[in-house]
C-alpha cells in the first residue's frame, strides 16, 4: 500500500517560479478593466443626463383636441366621457374641478378682454369654469366677445357663470349698459305668493344670460330666512316660510333649467339662521339636524326634484347638526351624508367662494381643498390660490389620501353635464 502524498510537503519542496510576463498581463488587464468601468460610467452618465425623463405625475398624454372627436368616436355620452377621462392627466382632472375668476389665472387686475394672456392662462390652468363679476362688464358687445374668446381658448368648453339673483345681487342687471332686466329682491317675489312669477324670473334670466354666452347662474337663493336679523341673506331669500320658499325655488330652477342655463341653489344646508356674514369670518348655526330637515332642507329637496344641476354649499358651521364642527363646505357629514345620501342629489356639488374669510382665516388653500374633496365636493369656487390648491391636490393623490378614482367621479359629472347642455358637441 503506497504512502499517501502530502500536498503541503510537495508545495514546500517545489519552489515557485515568478513570471514577469504573467504579472504584466494581469497588471494590464486590471488597468483596462478600470478604464472600461470609468469610461462606461462616464458615457452612461452623459447618456442618462441627455434623456428627458417623463413627469413624475404620470405618463399619459393628456386630453386630445378637439374634444368633439371623443363624441364622434365613442357615440354614447358615457363612453365619450370615459374616453376623455382615460386620456386626462391628474392635473387636468384637478383643474376641471376648479371654478375661478379670470383675474386669478391671468394675473390681470381687472379682466375685460380675452386675448393672448387669457389663452396662455387657460393652457397653463385648464380650469372647468369661469365666474365673472360686475367689474368685468362694460357693454353687451364687450361681454359677449370676452366670453366667446375665452371659450375659444379653452380645450374643454367652460362653465361660464355669474351671480345674477335679482335685487342687490345683480352683477349685470344693475349695469344700464348691459340692457338686462333688473329684477326685484326675491323677497318681493315671495310676498306675491305666485310661483309663476319666480318661474318668469328664471326664464328671463336664462334667456338674457345665454344671449351673452353664460351657461350657469349662481341662483336662486334657496335659504329660508329663519333669523330675521340675518344680514348675509336678508331679502335675497323668498321668505321665512319653508314651504313657500320651496315652491318658489322649484319654479325659479325650472325657469332657468328649461331655458338652457344651469341653476345653482344655495347655500346648503341653509344659511338663513346665522348671525355672522361668512364673507368676513367664522359663521355658525345652532340648528339641529331635525330642525334642518323640517325647514331648511325643504327648498333644496324641491330643487333636486326639479333636476337642478348645481348645489352650492355654504361655509357656516352647523355646530349642533354635526360632530365634526367644520364649515359645511368641507364637512363630509353635511355633503356626503346629508346632501348626497339623504337628499339624493346626483348633480355637481360646488363650494361657496374659497376666498371668503370663513375659509381663508382658518385654512390654507391646500388644506381647504383636500378637506373639501374628501367631504364630497365636485368643484371648488374661487380658490384663493389656484397653484397652491393644485399642488396640494397633486400631493394628496401621490400620497394616497385622495385617489384618482375620486377625481374621476367628479369630473365624470362635470363632463357629462357639459355634453348634455350642448357645450361639447
Amino acid at each position: 500500500m503506497r504512502d499517501r502524498i502530502n500536498e503541503d510537503d510537495i508545495l514546500k519542496r517545489t519552489p515557485k517560479k515568478k513570471s514577469k510576463g504573467n504579472f504584466m498581463l494581469k497588471f494590464i488587464a486590471v488597468v483596462l478593466a478600470g478604464l472600461i468601468v470609468f469610461c462606461g460610467g462616464f458615457f452612461c452618465g452623459m447618456y442618462y443626463e441627455s434623456i428627458e425623463l417623463p413627469p413624475k405625475e404620470e405618463k399619459i398624454q393628456g386630453i386630445q383636441v378637439p374634444v368633439s372627436e371623443y363624441i364622434a368616436e365613442n357615440g354614447q355620452t358615457g363612453d365619450a366621457v370615459q374616453a376623455m377621462i382615460d386620456d386626462m392627466t391628474t392635473s387636468e382632472l384637478i383643474y376641471q374641478m376648479m371654478f375661478v375668476t379670470p383675474e386669478s389665472i391671468t394675473g390681470v387686475g381687472t379682466v375685460t378682454r380675452a386675448g393672448d394672456t387669457t389663452k396662455q392662462a387657460l393652457e397653463k390652468y385648464p380650469v372647468g369654469g369661469i365666474i365673472y363679476f360686475a367689474q368685468n362688464f362694460e357693454s353687451r358687445a364687450q361681454t359677449s366677445e370676452m366670453i366667446s374668446k375665452t371659450q375659444e381658448f379653452s380645450r374643454i368648453p367652460l362653465f361660464i357663470s355669474v351671480d345674477e339673483e335679482g335685487g342687490v345681487v345683480s352683477r349685470l342687471g344693475s349695469n344700464p349698459n348691459m340692457g338686462l332686466t333688473q329684477h326685484p329682491p326675491m323677497k318681493t317675489i315671495g310676498e306675491t305668493g305666485d310661483s309663476s312669477k319666480a318661474y318668469e324670473v328664471g326664464k328671463t334670466l336664462a334667456k338674457e344670460l345665454s344671449e351673452l354666452g353664460f351657461n350657469v347662474d349662481f341662483a336662486p337663493d334657496a335659504d329660508v330666512l329663519v333669523n330675521p336679523d340675518n344680514q348675509e341673506i336678508g331679502n335675497r331669500s323668498f321668505g321665512s316660510d319653508p314651504n313657500l320658499v320651496a315652491t318658489m325655488v322649484e319654479s325659479a330652477v325650472k325657469g332657468l333649467e328649461e331655458n338652457g342655463v344651469s341653476a345653482t341653489v344655495k347655500h346648503f344646508p341653509g344659511h338663513g339662521s346665522t348671525y355672522v356674514d361668512s364673507h368676513t369670518g367664522y359663521s355658525e348655526s345652532t340648528r339641529t339636524v331635525d330642525e334642518l330637515r323640517n325647514n331648511e332642507f325643504l327648498p333644496f329637496k324641491s330643487a333636486i326634484g326639479a333636476e337642478v344641476d348645481f348645489v352650492m354649499v355654504s361655509h357656516m358651521t352647523p355646530i349642533n347638526a354635526t360632530s365634526e364642527k367644520l364649515p359645511a363646505s368641507i364637512s363630509k357629514e353635511v355633503i356626503t351624508d346629508m346632501l348626497i345620501n339623504e337628499l339624493g342629489f346626483k348633480g355637481i356639488v360646488i363650494t361657496d367662494s374659497f376666498s371668503m374669510g370663513a375659509i381663508t382665516e382658518n385654512y390654507t388653500p391646500g388644506e381647504a381643498a383636500v378637506k373639501a374633496l374628501n367631504a364630497g365636493v365636485d368643484m371648488i369656487l374661487m380658490p384663493s390660490s389656484v397653484e397652491e390648491t393644485h399642488s396640494a391636490l397633486i400631493a394628496a393623490v401621490e400620497d394616497g389620501s385622495i385617489s384618482r378614482e375620486r377625481l374621476e367621479n367628479s369630473v365624470r359629472k362635470i363632463l357629462t353635464l357639459k355634453i348634455e347642455k350642448g357645450m361639447i358637441k
